[in-house]
């Protein structure tokens, strides 16, 4: 692996450097992770973002509007709707902001840093295990970490797109329309719209970083295409994962 001396321009080992340059020179970036790795930064901003968007969301749109439509798109949620009182709609509606709010700015203050620890064990696994990569943890931290700051610009476009359209239609689980999924009409099946929202742009962008980044931690073990291919098939497995899920409960 390449010494420090010899890093291209643009390998900066300064965490705030290689935010920007994950975007601009990724290969280089990467290669400056995998030799010394940190993966702080681009996780505490992703805290400070999401709490932002949530501030905004919580301002601007209301998690009753939300919510309300959530409901609406949920067949079994609605129809128990259906059979209740406006009195009791209106008491499970306020049941629901209640915990929503509070839930929504946890879930984006610890989230980043949960969902980072998690994907990087489990990337940990398989090209340790699968291609023999002998990574370490620090270093499969790193690569998530910094793989998921594309997540940064869909949040600042999400906030921009909240001040500027409608609040009623405002989608927060699908802010940037970057998937064929926010083309699709309210009528569609549940399933099919979120099966189709899993093609998005933005996840896109992240699974090639991924693979550039587990590339360059070893690249003697690991191809890109063979680090694309592995990530691509746990992606697939999820998405089959949360769209039959959502078959079953909707």
């Amino acid at each position: 692996m390449a010494s420090a001396a010899t890093q291209a321009p643009g390998a900066s080992s300064n965490s705030i450097a290689r935010i920007a340059g994950v975007l601009f020179s990724p290969k280089e970036t990467f290669a400056s992770i995998a030799q010394r790795p940190t993966w702080l930064a681009p996780v505490v901003l992703g805290v400070i973002v999401g709490v932002a968007l949530i501030a905004v969301f919580t301002n601007r749109v209301g998690w009753a509007t939300y919510l309300e439509h959530q409901n609406s798109q949920n067949a079994a949620m609605a129809q128990r709707l259906e059979q209740m009182s406006p009195e009791q709609r209106q008491q499970t509606l306020n049941l629901q902001v209640k915990f929503a709010e509070p839930i929504g700015f946890v879930l984006a203050a610890i989230g980043p840093f949960l969902f980072t620890a998690l994907l990087a064990a489990i990337m940990l696994g398989l090209f340790n295990l699968v291609y023999g990569a002998q990574i370490g943890f620090k270093t499969s931290l790193g690569v998530v970490a910094y793989a998921f700051v594309p997540r940064l610009i869909y949040s600042l476009l999400g906030m921009f797109i909240i001040f500027v359209k409608d609040p009623s239609q405002v989608d927060l689980q699908n802010l940037t329309a970057s998937n064929p999924g926010a083309l699709m009409s309210s009528e569609t099946t549940r399933w099919m719209v979120v099966l189709a929202t899993q093609f998005d742009l933005f996840a896109i962008w992240v699974i090639i970083l991924l693979a550039m980044g587990y590339h360059a931690a070893n690249p003697k073990k690991v191809s890109f295409g063979g680090a694309l291919a592995g990530i691509v098939g746990l992606w697939l497995f999820w998405v089959i994962v949360i769209t039959g899920f959502t078959a079953l409960t909707t």
